[in-house]
């Protein structure tokens, strides 16, 4: 459940934030003319919440969940037309950019940097700046996973899925690579306009033209943007509220779009709310938190699966060429179980459940390290030998657990695309996430902490009752009770009876 509220999280604040960028770039274009009048006739003076209730932002999300709505068809067609005047305008940047770049600007002295903006140089904030800014930013590389939730509308989903995900990564750090290089060496970057830097840098070399072209550009590769964030809406909440865990109202298709059109409308109204109440930076910060959480449980899973016992199985396992019995198993000292000497090479639910209580160590014991590791990163000149010392003690049981995972038989499933050198780059993976987790802010924390909740309360009050997972059980523990159901419905084995995709209605 948790998963699934970071997941939510982070389609809902993703398109919260992007929209909020939107009416920005928007305001910006209009000297500001719409901040101004909200600050002083609406102004919230609620620590935590943004300066003004942005009632643009608000309404744009919803014609954006409404064009989500009517299905996949029809917004792909909108969502082409933006990517490719984004694209155009990434282009036009970094081209237009290059003929008034100039070196010296990575290399300011202090003496020239105003008070307040670091020390100058190729990274004026140091190694701190640089992790808590790839923390805050970490969200200019999301939306990559959408590909995989559009799996039914490829013709080779294990074949293309993969390649489209690498590329789509790839294009993506080029994009910004390129932008973020051209910005930063025609302008000083304490001279960068945080709320508009595209159209900000060209009107101070009296582009005027550019500026403009740029800011249309930007509002339509913002666009693309909003709709590639809000794109997973419809799948995850038909798929929760399918599952039981969201009210079973959200979960309805409309004859007429094929799409559950309540469920959509609904979170996009809350993520509207939620761009019209929050400031930009709050809106990255907490979609930060729920992204790196939502990709360190994929790391984990990709652990979880590839190490799966099959609970059919029998109890007999290949090992130094002779089968082992689950009893013989199950009597094996920990030292035995923990790096597998006897060679087993088939998983089973022994190996399974211990596989998942080293990833949960695991991922608890990232959270103590990188409180620890953070201070040799804010107070480098503090560190002492004892705290060298504390430091080798703590991070020691990370690789030893890992090795224990690797030692573990693997799941005997086969896959088309695998993830390489398993378990270190997911291990590897869901460290770096956990790191850049304890470097944000503290109030970032509480509000992720509040919308968890929330979602946990939903869940005790209505999910654990009604979730099909619970009701499957129950049938198993009283098969007579299936007929007799809350839902009055037939209880299904697995999901392959339930439409996960339901926005292809191209047909």
């Amino acid at each position: 459940m948790v998963f699934l509220s970071s997941s939510l999280l982070r389609i809902t604040k993703g398109g919260a934030s992007v929209v909020k960028g939107l009416s920005t770039y928007l305001d910006k274009l209009f000297n500001y003319a719409m901040r101004d009048y909200l600050t002083k006739n609406f102004a919230m003076n609620i620590e935590g919440l943004g300066d003004y209730p942005d009632f643009f932002a608000l309404i744009v999300t919803v014609l954006f969940a409404l064009a989500i709505a009517v299905g996949a068809k029809e917004s792909s067609r909108l969502n082409n037309v933006f990517t490719f005047l984004n694209l155009s305008v990434v282009l036009f940047v970094i081209i237009a950019g290059l003929f008034k770049v100039s070196l010296s600007n990575w290399s300011i002295p202090k003496s020239e940097v105003p008070e307040g903006y670091g020390n100058g140089g190729f990274s004026p904030y140091g190694l701190t700046g640089i992790i808590r800014g790839a923390a805050v930013c970490f969200y200019g590389f999301i939306g990559f996973d959408c590909i995989a939730t559009a799996g039914e509308e490829a013709k080779n989903p294990k074949k293309s899925i993969p390649f489209a995900v690498v590329t789509s990564l790839a294009m993506i750090f080029l994009a910004y690579f390129g932008v973020s290089t051209v910005l930063t060496m025609m302008l000083p970057y304490f001279e960068q306009d945080e709320q508009a830097p595209l159209p900000h840098v060209f009107s101070r070399y009296g582009w005027w033209v550019a500026e403009y072209l740029v800011t249309i550009g930007a509002l339509c590769g913002l666009c693309a943007s909003m709709m590639g964030a809000m794109f997973p809406l419809p799948r995850i909440v038909f798929a929760m509220a399918s599952d039981g865990l969201l009210f079973k109202c959200m979960g309805e298709i409309s004859q007429r779009f094929k799409t559950p059109f309540k469920g959509t409308l609904i979170t996009g109204v809350l993520t509207g709310l939620l761009a019209a109440i929050f400031k930009l930076s709050q809106l990255v910060s907490i979609m930060s938190i729920g992204t790196l959480l939502a990709y360190s449980m994929v790391a984990s899973c990709v652990l979880i699966l590839r190490y799966d016992g099959d609970e059919r199985r029998d109890g007999r396992a290949i090992g130094n060429g002779r089968s082992l019995t689950e009893r013989a198993q199950t009597n094996c000292n920990l030292w035995r179980q923990l790096f597998n000497t006897n060679n087993v090479t088939l998983a089973n639910r022994k190996s399974s459940s211990l596989v998942t209580l080293m990833i949960t160590l695991y991922f608890s014991w990232c959270f103590v390290f990188s409180h620890f590791l953070q201070k040799v990163e804010i107070e480098p000149q503090n560190i002492t030998p004892p705290y060298i010392v504390l430091l080798v003690i703590t991070g020691l049981p990370l690789p030893l657990i890992l090795f224990i995972i690797s030692r573990q038989p693997h799941s005997s499933t086969q896959l088309a695309f695998k993830v390489p050198m398993v378990p270190w780059l997911p291990g590897l993976s869901i460290f770096i996430n956990v790191y850049l987790m304890v470097r944000l802010d503290v109030m970032t924390w509480v509000r992720f902490g509040i919308w968890i909740a929330i979602g946990l309360i939903i869940y005790f009050s209505y999910g654990i009752r009604y979730s099909r997972q619970r009701k499957r059980e129950s049938r198993l523990v009283h098969p007579e009770a299936t007929e007799n159901s809350e839902s009055g419905l037939p209880l299904h084995n697995d999901y392959t009876e339930v439409p996960l995709i339901i926005m292809n209605n191209a047909s």
